[in-house]
């Protein structure tokens, strides 16, 4: 079990272009390819563990790939494939549940599964609702747990559903299942989550529409008659892991970052908004707007001010844990509810940062939906990742105050490859076993 300890930082000002691609929008390029009776042609691609995994299991389902190195092309089959072996998701609860709407309309026999801390993962939020319209995936606990067999089903019937949450894993598993349907499909949830698969899909030509009704956010679903147009499209850098270093700037006094080629779409910028909310000084300079809008975003060191969270939950889920360590520097009591999604995550993230802020002398206050955090000042501690890439890259931002000891790090690899490169460029970083 790898760890690695961080000091103190000194204040800097640097700029950062080499920030990992855009994890989501990587896992749908190499899915929604499958989808196109001609290649995709994708740039910028993420690296990681999770999104190569995703490519390896288009490739067992029988598409072609080929890696030039700058641009990764998917030639789809001409129907998907039964794989001969499992499908291998990794620690992606992204890949799993997408794939499980994928795939549940499609001829043939899959097997999903991940390592040991996606196999914890609940399921039963993706699988009750497509087995209510006609797919046949089991698994352990009743289908809510990994491994999940899926037998595919080519007659899926139209639906109307009313998501008591709002997940853009649960929406996109059931507008890819509503592509192969009989007929038109509703999908509503009571607060729009990330729209990536709505933009993109509609982009490649899929019929989809979008509507606000009675508070709830409103997706119409054409089945597919043709297949859809093939992407070209180039990954815009990722905020979520931008955001790292966007709090890196804002504890650390006199510092400056500016992040390079991130997509600015409005459900993956809110952790930036909270940030100015707390007194940090942040800019957006958008350059495009194609698939998604893409700019920078500058973030500089001001003294923090206590916040509640509690609004716009669903596009903060990924930052909250970054959040959290700023929130531990603040002055003032901040308050996070409404965020029992993050029980769900990788790791139960409530229950990790809470766990980890108390070992570094913070005052917190668990609920069932969120935290309290009294900030304060915090103090060197040794402390776990449970498995969770961005426990363990929150708690090495949270060192260049303080120091700090991660242990179980490798699981930074799943999202983040060059993480540790780039916090080397503000302080010195040790490894270890």
């Amino acid at each position: 079990m790898k760890s690695l300890r961080v000091f103190p930082a000194k204040s800097f000002d640097i700029e950062i272009a080499a920030i990992a691609s855009d994890k989501s929008i990587s896992h749908r390029s190499a899915m929604f390819s499958l989808l196109s009776d001609r290649p995709s042609t994708i740039r910028n691609f993420l690296r990681a563990e999770d999104t190569l995994n995703t490519l390896q299991i288009v490739q067992a389902l029988g598409a072609e790939v080929e890696d030039s190195g700058s641009s990764i092309t998917i030639t789809p089959p001409s129907s998907i494939q039964e794989p001969e072996d499992l499908l291998d998701c990794g620690n992606s609860g992204t890949g799993m549940r997408l794939f499980c709407g994928l795939l549940s309309g499609v001829r043939g026999f899959f097997v999903l599964t991940g390592d040991q801390y996606l196999r914890k993962r609940p399921m039963k939020r993706v699988v009750v609702p497509l087995r209510d319209i006609g797919a046949r995936i089991d698994g352990r606990e009743e289908g809510n747990k990994a491994p999940l067999a899926i037998r595919g089903n080519e007659v899926l019937e139209p639906f109307d559903y009313e998501s008591p949450i709002a997940s853009a894993q649960v929406k996109s598993a059931m507008i890819l299942a509503a592509l192969r349907a009989k007929g038109r499909c509703k999908y509503s949830e009571p607060e729009l989550s990330r729209d990536h698969t709505e933009r993109m899909l509609r982009g490649m030509g899929a019929n989809i529409e979008t509507t606000s009704k009675n508070g709830r956010y409103e997706v119409w679903i054409e089945p597919l008659k043709a297949p859809l147009q093939s992407l070209d499209i180039t990954i815009p850098a990722d905020p979520s892991s931008a955001f790292f270093f966007a709090v890196a700037a804002a504890i650390v006094p006199g510092s400056r970052v500016v992040l390079k080629n991130l997509t600015l779409n409005p459900t993956r910028i809110e952790a930036f908004r909270v940030l100015e909310q707390m007194g940090a000084k942040v800019q957006l300079i958008q350059k495009e707007n194609i698939y998604e809008p893409i700019g920078d975003i500058i973030v500089e060191y001001a003294p923090l001010r206590a916040v509640e969270v509690s609004q716009n939950i669903p596009w903060l889920i990924d930052e909250l844990p970054a959040l959290s360590i700023a929130m531990a520097v603040a002055k003032g009591r901040s308050v996070v509810k409404g965020a029992k999604e993050l029980r769900v995550k990788e790791s139960d993230r409530i229950a990790t940062v809470v766990e980890n802020l108390r070992k570094c002398g913070i005052e917190v206050e668990e609920f069932e939906d969120g935290y309290a955090i009294e900030g304060g000042k915090l103090h060197f501690a040794k402390v776990k990742s449970h498995g969770d890439h961005r426990i363990a890259m929150s708690f090495l931002i949270a060192g260049l105050v303080s120091g700090m000891e991660v242990e179980d790090v490798e699981c930074i690899e799943t999202s983040f490859p060059n993480f540790v490169d780039l916090l080397r460029q503000i302080t010195e970083v040790r490894g270890g076993n």
